[in-house]
């Protein structure tokens, strides 16, 4: 399916092999693993982006019969700019990813350490609402370890862009691997996305959970170990 959906993007067509796009959203599929980004997205500023998202979203406001002199609404499209920019789609920019540093393990701690109920708030890429979860996150100390907020921090530099949990999940594993230099890596991610409970299905009730086991902990016994750590 990753195939056909590489197709798609490039014939820039709206039917695959059956598929419409608005399939492809609803049906939860993705690309890959890193994030889409055009060759040139760094060329403007941020302060360009955030001029021409002003304009562009004064203008969608405009196309719903909105009015734009209203005091309330006057400053809305800037607000949503600066909003896109700074906050919720700040890591998109690789300026903003976390400077990590690590540690000597000197308390000799050659067990799992985990941070759990990590919250974090994302954007579905496909309709751009909110995904709303926690992030559980462990590893096991190759002789170095990382400072507990700094797990906190790549994971709302991952969370904050257009995202599937999936590919979610697997950005944060890949960057705990690459930083500590060990295999022996687990996330668990329990999200609710407000395309399901807000819209189409309209189901406010269930939540999407999905997991990442590496080295170690792709075992039973670990699997298992973590989750009485979590519950």
């Amino acid at each position: 399916m990753k195939t056909k959906i590489l197709d798609y993007q490039k014939k820039n067509d709206h039917q695959l092999n059956g598929f419409t796009a608005e399939d492809i959203g609803d049906d939860h599929l993705s690309t890959g693993l890193e994030t889409p980004m055009k060759a040139n997205a760094f060329n403007l500023s941020d302060e360009e982006k955030k001029k021409k998202i002003a304009t562009l979203f004064k203008e969608i406001m405009n196309v719903m019969g909105l009015d734009l002199n209203d005091d309330s609404l006057k400053g809305t499209p800037g607000r949503v700019a600066k909003m896109y920019i700074d906050e919720i789609f700040s890591g998109l920019n690789p300026k903003n990813k976390p400077k990590i540093a690590l540690f000597d393990n000197k308390y000799q701690y050659n067990q799992m350490l985990v941070e759990k109920n990590i919250t974090f708030y994302s954007n579905c890429e496909h309709h751009f609402v909110p995904i709303m979860g926690k992030a559980h996150l462990a590893y096991i100390s190759s002789g170095k370890v990382i400072g507990l907020s700094k797990l906190n921090r790549i994971v709302q530099y991952y969370a904050k862009r257009p995202q599937v949990q999936e590919r979610l999940t697997n950005q944060i594993a890949n960057e705990l691997t690459e930083v500590l230099g060990t295999k022996d890596i687990a996330v668990i991610i329990d999200a609710k996305h407000l395309c399901v409970s807000s819209r189409g299905i309209k189901d406010d009730s269930s939540a999407t959970v999905t997991s990442y086991y590496g080295g170690v902990f792709n075992t039973p016994q670990k699997i298992t170990e973590l989750q009485n750590y979590i519950n």
